[in-house]
């Protein structure tokens, strides 16, 4: 059986946290991309430091099962055939934030313009963050492609707990005096 060519399996942004620097040039290659100017309150990926020097990039994993799609009850969430990243219609969309509960990260948030969801739309196959944390030299965001799979959701979780772990590894018992 052939194996799929990589250019034909969907984009997606695999993320080293311990090579995060907290530089936040992602929120602002992605705001630039999006709103046409340095907004990072809307940038569709967020830089959190929680505790001191425990910086994390949280964006949309896109789960196997879309629990966020599922959730919307005005269906203004869809799955890109292409991409597979969520994709939200501004028009359909009533800002009920269903889609933030029901996602195991609590990813998407309500704009600060239109109070519409928001998540991460992979700039349709090219994403922003991934190009600049590469011109960086920090390779906290890189990009591969590969078919869908339930590991993802081992990705989509709520900033709390990733720095959590974050501060353990990198101060190890210490790690619990800082958080």
């Amino acid at each position: 059986m052939m194996r799929p060519s990589p250019e034909t399996l969907p984009p997606w942004i695999y993320r080293e946290p311990l090579r995060c620097s907290g530089c936040r040039l992602c929120e602002i290659a992605c705001s630039l991309h999006h709103e046409g100017w340095m907004w990072p309150e809307a940038s569709r990926i967020r830089v959190f430091m929680l505790f001191p020097g425990v910086e994390y990039p949280h964006l949309c994993s896109q789960c196997d099962d879309y629990p966020c799609v599922k959730a919307c009850s005005v269906e203004a969430l869809t799955v890109d055939e292409k991409t597979k990243a969520v994709l939200v219609d501004r028009e359909k969309c009533t800002g009920c934030g269903l889609c933030i509960t029901a996602c195991p990260g609590e990813v998407p948030f309500l704009h600060p313009k239109d109070n519409k969801a928001t998540i991460c739309d992979l700039c349709g196959g090219d994403p922003e963050c991934v190009k600049v944390c590469h011109e960086a030299g920090y390779d906290a965001l890189q990009l591969v492609r590969e078919g869908v799979g339930s590991y993802r959701k081992l990705f989509a979780r709520k900033p709390e707990e990733v720095s959590k772990d974050i501060a353990i590894n990198l101060f190890g018992e210490k790690g619990e005096e800082v958080i």
